[in-house]
């Protein structure tokens, strides 16, 4: 859901107008109020909807769909390096489209306007002594696209050629053998991340062949695949230190122009890969009355990459920690995920409590461990709670 549910594009529609017409940049630090349903949700007139399935086809669909006002471009990863030195990263980066513009628009042309902006996440956390999610450890950027300042492309020439980028920040993906390798380069002050991420399975529709529903009203939706495991190799620097590190990572990729309905405030998302070789992710959609919206949604994946739905009735959260931030802001960052289809029961704890990002819109995203009810490790992964 991430889609990734959703990652994370709540940007307020006013601010996208200013981004796509003038040539100042937002503040850093900004304290603008975000709406999540501004986004997620309510009217999306002039916009593409996900109303129903569609075909995929790659690598086109590993570009940009400029019909719809939202979309984004979502890596998390769990590396280590030779001494056994955990880290996580996250790199995000969001298409947010502008309004329609109207008969009375006076938005004028120059290779300055556009009709889009990006937005671009990269956070990352040291398991024994970094500071997660400290200013220091948590970037945040925006670009309008225009001027080749930020964008997303399948090359004309080579269609096995994928670019999305936001100035100097850059995800890539070219042809190598039979598999897309991809490949991440971000680097911000004295933090750095350059990967090789290799496919070690293959795409993954979502929901109804990628068509993913997420509350009654059939439109409110999106399209949504993952590539749900990808060898991870490379350097990163953090706080001014190299490490080569290897490990694995998730990519989800998804596009909408309205997702959430009123009665939904946030969701709980897992992004988790075992040590057997399956993947699960699950995301939890809460209501407002404090319920698990039905359309919440959960799926394993085998060895192969054979996709199997779980109904969400076999899944049970208990929370057994919260944390709560200097915001204010609580979080459930450790529990227990019951499987009642298989009996299996996942021990969830995070590679650090403070994972919040504190951007935009503030949400907590980070790497956790899981083990089993005998204490024993069988995974990692990633969560993200929005809505706290």
């Amino acid at each position: 859901m991430k889609s990734h549910l959703f990652a994370t594009l709540f940007i307020i529609t006013s601010f996208s107008l200013a981004l796509s017409s003038c040539n100042y940049p937002p503040q850093e630090n900004s304290t603008n109020g975000v709406s999540l349903h501004s986004e997620l949700g309510g009217k999306a007139e002039g916009f593409e909807r996900a109303c129903s399935a569609r075909e995929f086809s790659f690598p086109e669909d590993h570009g940009a769909h400029p019909a719809y006002r939202n979309e984004w471009w979502y890596i998390t990863g769990n590396l280590e390096n030779s001494a056994g030195l955990r880290f996580g990263f996250h790199v995000t980066f969001f298409r947010v489209a502008n309004p329609p513009a109207t008969p009375t628009d006076n938005r004028h042309s120059s290779h300055w306007v556009s009709k889009e902006f990006y937005m671009a996440h990269f956070a990352m956390t040291e398991g024994l002594t970094g500071q997660t999610a400290a200013n220091s450890s948590s970037f945040e950027r925006f670009s309008r696209a225009a001027a080749g300042l930020s964008g997303a492309q399948v090359s004309n020439t080579n269609l096995n050629t994928v670019k999305v980028w936001l100035d100097d920040w850059q995800l890539n993906a070219r042809q190598v053998n039979d598999k897309l390798v991809w490949q991440l380069s971000l680097k911000e002050g004295d933090y750095s991340l350059q990967m090789n991420l290799t496919p070690e399975k293959p795409v993954v529709l979502q929901g109804n062949a990628g068509y993913s529903q997420k509350s009654a009203h059939p439109c409110n939706a999106s399209y949504y695949y993952s590539i749900p495991r990808l060898r991870a190799d490379g350097q990163i620097m953090v706080a001014g230190k190299k490490h080569d590190v290897t490990g694995s990572a998730w990519l989800d990729r998804e596009w909408s122009s309205s997702a959430l309905a009123d009665t939904q405030t946030g969701w709980d998302w897992f992004a988790i890969q075992l040590n057997d070789g399956r993947d699960l992710m699950l995301y939890n959609l809460r209501q407002t009355d404090g319920g698990i919206d039905p359309y919440s949604y959960a799926v394993e994946i085998d060895r192969q990459g054979n996709k199997r739905q779980i109904p969400i009735d076999q899944i049970v959260i208990e929370i057994q920690h919260w944390w709560q931030s200097d915001s204010g802001s609580r979080y459930p960052v450790a529990g227990t995920i019951h499987r009642k289809d298989t009996g299996e029961v996942l021990v969830f704890t995070p590679l650090k409590e403070n994972q919040e990002l504190d951007f935009t819109v503030r949400y907590w995203e980070g790497a956790i461990d899981l083990t089993n009810i005998n204490g024993e490790k069988i995974g990692h992964g990633y969560l993200e709670l929005t809505g706290y």
